[in-house]
């Protein structure tokens, strides 16, 4: 496996002076890459200058092995597109929208079709792939969306926000298979989000873009290290009362998340834990290893903290 997938160096791009990308700079190594940031915070830019989809005004770099942006039209070649925003020929089936992105990326009609099965197949289109494509509903058009991004059997994915209209159920199976691809077939793949849990849940590697620059970057891993050691603790409800049980306790407690503190201090018992949730009549749902928010991470990387 190569280091990186892709190395770029300052790149800036305008649209009419005000500034979309400012000076990014990045490297995507292998695996599985979360690109988190707010709305208008230049991710959906980043990702078509990438494609060689938006002239950007200055920068180069790496991408599988090309000079980018030089390349960058043989370099979507390799690389498998999923939209933010639908892309279908109305009155096309689903296998015949799968089958006609596979001849676009060279592949003679019988093996575009075998193809096309066999990855309607993966994203779990079922029957559905011989229903009109205007007849889908929206996970079924992401699930439609994804198919066609992997025909070819691509290099690196670009994933953009492929959870949208996913109930709870289609966006965990969605998310196993993504990581199929990544463990099992060894694919590079860059997932753009809004929802911390899809990071969370695969990614290796996180990048946060806020106001066209990046933020941070590193391993997740790396990330949710916490700077001094402690526990987790999960509880059903009323927080508050067993965070104030503690604190009489000696231990220093502070909020990790809506029903979840992180505990520093003295040499930690568990024991002395469950005593005082059974004192206040809090249900403790989990206890593990202490480690630092990426909701908490993703907001200071935002306002600059």
């Amino acid at each position: 496996m190569p280091e990186r997938i892709a190395s770029i160096e300052n790149v800036t791009k305008s649209y009419r002076g005000r500034p979309a990308l400012h000076q990014v700079s990045l490297d995507l190594p292998p695996g599985i890459t979360g690109l988190l940031g707010p709305n208008g915070s230049g991710k959906s830019t980043l990702i078509k200058a990438l494609l060689g989809l938006v002239k950007i005004d200055s920068g180069h770099g790496i991408v599988l092995g090309y000079q980018w942006p030089r390349d960058a039209r043989t370099l979507r070649d390799r690389v498998g597109y999923l939209p933010e925003d639908d892309c279908f020929i109305q009155g096309l089936q689903g296998i015949q929208s799968v089958q006609m992105m596979a001849r676009l990326s060279g592949l003679f009609a019988k093996e575009a079709l075998r193809r096309a099965h066999e990855v309607c197949d993966f994203c779990d289109l079922g029957q559905e792939r011989y229903r009109t494509v205007e007849t889908y509903s929206t996970g079924m058009r992401q699930k439609l969306k994804f198919a066609q991004a992997l025909v070819h059997d691509p290099d690196f994915i670009i994933l953009d926000e492929p959870t949208t209209g996913l109930d709870p159920s289609q966006r965990e199976n969605l998310l196993d298979r993504i990581s199929v691809l990544a463990l099992e077939k060894g694919k590079s793949i860059l997932l753009s989000t809004h929802i911390l849990h899809d990071v969370q849940r695969v990614c290796e590697n996180v990048i946060i873009l806020a106001g066209g620059r990046v933020r941070l970057a590193d391993s997740l891993t790396n990330l949710q290290r916490p700077s001094q050691a402690g526990i987790q603790i999960s509880v059903v409800a009323e927080v508050e009362k067993l965070e104030q049980q503690l604190v009489k306790a000696g231990f220093h407690c502070e909020r990790s998340g809506v029903q979840e503190l992180k505990i520093h201090g003295h040499p930690i018992e568990t024991q002395a834990l469950w005593r005082a949730s059974q004192e206040v009549g809090v249900l403790i749902q989990r206890i593990e290893p202490a480690k630092n928010s990426l909701e908490q991470m993703f907001l200071n990387a935002v306002r600059g903290v």
